[in-house]
């Protein structure tokens, strides 16, 4: 009984985020119902093979496996330069040394791979398989595959030469595609996050986070033709750039590496800011929440018994009193049952999602993290679907990032990036969401 009411839940929250797309979709009588209903059956079917077909399942666990291994081939390199300071049953785990190199690594890992031809061929494996589905141009259906295992500046590295003719439908779909899956260099950080010290625990949350990125791409695709319908004539041809990246094998994987150091010190740089942001927040928050009296001359003015307290009371102690946090989890509190989230749980994902959104996906995986091994969130279930939900670049800083990183590549395409900014993080939320839906449905 319980399995059907968290399909049923699954099936509305699915429903009303289709509904939220169209509502802000731009030419609703252009919306092609065709491509959206292949893009809600490859949702469906990658997430069935994975969940209910033991081979389909067991070549994803293979492949999260790997991710693992390559975690553990990241910190030989990390005991070379650090010695003893990467040793964590002495130190603990020290963020800038026992995670931010693996991005280093995976980055110059993913670049060998491309300067080899290796990854265009998967990638165009899987584009292959979403075009017999969804009518899209091969530029699109390309872009959405790449971004599978690619950042979002990188993956139209790989439809460089169709950038600058595309349409604006098609601009936004490249914009959507980026926000609604994550880069695997990152995806080696959460992985560590989510799965602490146990291997099994980090294979279990590379299947998921693998799967979410991979049914991910297809809803993408779906919601970014809802939201921005194309009406042009498209080209479908798949074809791959031929350009490499570094004049030879050595060089591809030195600039893979640059590329992974330029994005770790990032990331870094990045969560030192919003942390600290952060704590600023919640010290304004924290004051405004507290007791305070007025006194003038000894006499009692007035006196203003805060509401901290009370927080802390109602939430059951899982917010000590006004925060950001808090504001976050009310806020998104609705959006979390949306997704099947259980009632007890409900104001800590508003939390994580407000703060995937509002800051980045990185700080929200971080505090889901924290969360898992401090034993504030104990709920399998409900970390599985807040995976899913937070599987995606869909934040504010991300339209920065795609301005600078797609304009680059395309100049003349720099206004449509700068104006269809808000919409394509709306898209790629969605989109995140709606596999978050799924994984409610079916994961116990």
């Amino acid at each position: 009984m319980e399995q059907f009411t968290h399909i049923l839940r699954g099936f509305l929250g699915y429903a009303v985020l289709i509904g939220l797309a169209y509502a802000i979709s731009s030419n609703r009588r252009g919306i092609n119902w065709k491509v959206v209903g292949a893009g809600v059956l490859l949702q469906f079917l990658f997430a069935a093979l994975v969940l209910f077909v033991p081979p389909a399942r067991a070549a994803v666990e293979w492949v999260g496996g790997r991710f693992v291994d390559l975690m553990g081939f990241t910190q030989e390199g990390v005991r070379f330069v650090f010695g003893s300071l990467a040793d964590q049953q002495k130190h603990g785990v020290v963020f800038a040394i026992g995670i931010l190199p693996s991005i280093i690594f995976f980055s110059a890992f993913t670049s060998m791979l491309y300067y080899l031809g290796i990854l265009q061929k998967i990638v165009w494996a899987f584009a292959w398989v979403i075009s017999r589905f969804m009518p899209l141009s091969g530029a699109e259906t390309l872009s959405a595959s790449a971004n599978i295992f690619l950042g979002q500046t990188e993956a139209p590295f790989l439809i460089k030469p169709f950038l600058p003719t595309m349409t604006r439908s098609e601009i936004f779909t490249i914009m959507v595609g980026g926000m609604a899956t994550i880069a695997g260099a990152v995806m080696l950080a959460y992985i560590s996050f989510l799965g602490g010290n146990s291997d099994a625990e980090r294979i279990l949350f590379a299947t998921h986070l693998i799967t979410a990125s991979v049914i991910n791409a297809p809803a993408g695709l779906m919601i970014s033709k809802i939201i921005m319908p194309q009406t042009e004539k498209i080209n479908t041809d798949l074809t791959v750039s031929k350009e490499k990246i570094g004049s030879n094998l050595v060089d591809a994987i030195c600039l893979g590496t640059t590329d992974g150091l330029k994005l770790a010190v990032n990331v870094g740089a990045m969560l030192i800011t919003f942390t600290a942001l952060i704590a600023l927040f919640n010290a304004l928050f924290g004051w405004a929440g507290a007791p305070h009296t007025l006194v003038i001359g000894g006499t009692e003015i007035v006196s203003y018994p805060g509401f901290n307290g009370w927080i802390e009371s109602v939430t059951g102690g899982a917010f000590k009193g006004f925060s950001l946090e808090f504001v976050l989890g009310i806020i998104y509190a609705p959006l979390a049952w949306l997704i099947g989230i259980d009632y007890g749980h409900l104001l800590q994902s508003g939390q994580l999602l407000g703060t995937r959104t509002v800051l980045n996906e990185f700080i929200s995986f971080l505090q889901l993290g924290q969360m898992k091994a401090d034993g504030v969130l104990t709920d399998k279930r409900t970390i599985i679907i807040l995976t899913y939900a937070m599987c995606g670049f869909a934040n504010i800083v991300s339209i920065g990032i795609q301005i600078g990183g797609i304009g680059t590549l395309a100049p003349n395409q720099r206004e449509n990036l700068a104006s269809l900014g808000v919409k394509a993080v709306c898209g790629g939320t969605i989109a995140c969401y709606l596999s978050a839906c799924i994984a409610g449905m079916f994961v116990a």
